[in-house]
């Protein structure tokens, strides 16, 4: 690989009616699209059905995909330029990354059940952290009426 290339990430938005069939034809399209242009594709994931934090085109909600790639730069205008030119893609941003993906961690829910029985491990810890946060509270609100009586006197 050429020193010159970097790594991007692309997030486009799908319109939320469109078929879950032609929203995998959507991602492959623009990953061969990517490819042809001079990308490689690091990662590739559906993120899903989200709710948008504001309507777009009359669309209050939009299937999102995440593309992590690595290029020269010059595939960018290419494949930004397609999804301008889709209907479907209502959103679409791709950000400069400093360095690689980083690796993902195991999934820790998969690990807190065993055989349908939950691990004692995670019930100790959430029983814990209650009275902490409740300490730190009341230990605040009693900083607090110190102060007062201090200010007053």
């Amino acid at each position: 690989m050429n020193d010159l290339q970097s790594y991007y990430e692309t997030m486009y938005i799908l319109r939320p009616d469109i078929a879950e069939d032609e929203v995998t034809n959507h991602i492959d399209k623009y990953n061969k699209l990517l490819e042809e242009f001079g990308g490689t594709i690091l990662d590739s994931q559906m993120r899903g059905k989200r709710r948008l934090a504001y309507q777009i085109a009359k669309h209050r909600e939009g299937i999102y995909v995440q593309l992590s790639h690595q290029g020269d730069g010059q595939h960018i205008f290419k494949i930004e330029k397609a999804m301008r030119l889709s209907e479907d893609v209502i959103r679409y941003m791709t950000v400069k990354q400093e360095g690689p993906l980083p690796t993902p961690r195991p999934s820790t829910k998969s690990s807190s059940k065993t055989d349908g029985k939950e691990n004692p491990e995670t019930k100790v810890e959430s029983k814990e952290e209650k009275p902490i946060v409740s300490a730190d509270t009341l230990t605040s609100a009693k900083d607090d009426t110190e102060t007062k009586e201090k200010a007053e006197s």
